[in-house]
């Protein structure tokens, strides 16, 4: 081997390893918090791999990777620390819905057991406190918080609307009204708030975006079953992108702020068997919207969903996503990127 290939190789190992210092796993199950959090010696719990992250002074982005297994939070898990917030910070399943050997028990769950852990504005529960710039969450499955105490319960929180950057992609949030509920899926103030491929299911809000809002994107997700809004939306500043979406089964399909007029656009969707359109929240609750200013490109408002539910068999690997012969399958709304069928 030659000077020059030995200082290449050299460089190519430690180019890796430098990226897999920035690379955190997690095990729920084999997992141990006085382990490394290498793929050997996998943390147990999420805050652990955050506090772990914290430290990290590369500039690469950080990966924390969640093995299959049941993730019980007994308190809020807190997303800050960051000592370069411009690097993006990623929670992510090992194993994402698009890999080859996926099925649904390999996707990570989260299920917060927590009592009321944040008064602000009034009490409630959280799961992931999102408290940085540049998080992105994939390829998890939320579920609700069966904690009696709890009334309200939000999965996702991002409080602080001067902060920017949230991604969420490929994740479940499933909420059951009667024994675990989730009052509000995503919460969140600030701007880039991106959410794709994503399905809400039997939430009583799907997304919450109130306060700051710019550069938001809702596309190619399913809400389904909302009972109170699909989505409830402040003011805005800016860019509004809604395209490839499913929403059906909801009280209503859209809430904004009473006396605001937003400018946004809807193109190329789904919005069915919704029990009100558009409507706006005021003091006294959800009143139907006359005026509206919004476009609306390519909507269909009629069609038969069918998704795909457990059955006598169990849980189908496309589980809560369209069926063939479903209205609005060609749109590509779903917890699948790129569809092997």
């Amino acid at each position: 081997m030659n000077k020059v290939t030995s200082l290449t190789t050299i460089l190519l190992f430690l180019f890796f390893q430098n990226l897999s210092a920035q690379t955190i796993f997690v095990d729920a199950i084999k997992g141990n918090d006085s382990g490394g959090g290498t793929v050997r010696a996998p943390l147990a719990s999420i805050q652990k791999a955050l506090d772990q992250a914290g430290g990290f002074t590369g500039k690469e982005a950080i990966h924390i990777k969640l093995l299959p297994g049941l993730y019980l939070l007994k308190d809020r898990v807190v997303i800050d620390k960051m000592r370069n917030e411009a690097i993006w910070l990623t929670i992510e399943a090992a194993v994402m819905p698009d890999d080859a050997d996926w099925e649904p028990t390999k996707m990570p769950v989260i299920q917060s057991v927590s009592a009321n852990n944040s008064v602000t504005q009034f009490p409630h529960s959280i799961g992931f406190l999102i408290a940085s710039n540049n998080i992105a969450l994939k390829g998890l499955k939320f579920i609700g918080n069966g904690n009696p105490e709890v009334k309200y319960y939000y999965p996702v929180n991002r409080e602080n609307e001067s902060l920017k950057g949230l991604d969420i992609s490929q994740c479940y949030f499933i909420g059951e009204r009667n024994s675990a509920p989730i009052q509000g899926s995503i919460w969140a103030h600030g701007a880039g708030t991106h959410v794709d491929h994503c399905i809400f299911y039997g939430c009583k809000n799907a997304l919450l975006l109130f306060k700051s809002i710019s550069d938001f994107s809702l596309t190619n997700s399913i809400i389904y079953g909302a009972y109170e809004a699909a989505v409830w939306f402040g003011a805005f500043n800016s860019d509004f992108i809604f395209k490839n979406n499913i929403v059906s089964n909801c009280a209503y399909f859209w809430l904004r702020a009473e006396n605001t007029f937003p400018k946004y656009t809807f193109n190329n969707s789904l919005i069915i068997n919704n029990d009100g359109y558009m409507g706006y929240y005021a003091k006294d609750g959800s009143i139907p919207a006359d005026k509206n200013e919004h476009i609306e490109n390519q909507i269909r408002k009629s069609g038969s969903l069918i998704l795909s539910e457990v059955k006598t068999n169990g849980l189908p690997k496309d589980y809560l996503n369209p069926t063939k012969e479903s209205a609005g399958k060609e749109l590509g709304a779903g917890i699948f990127i790129n569809p092997q069928n």
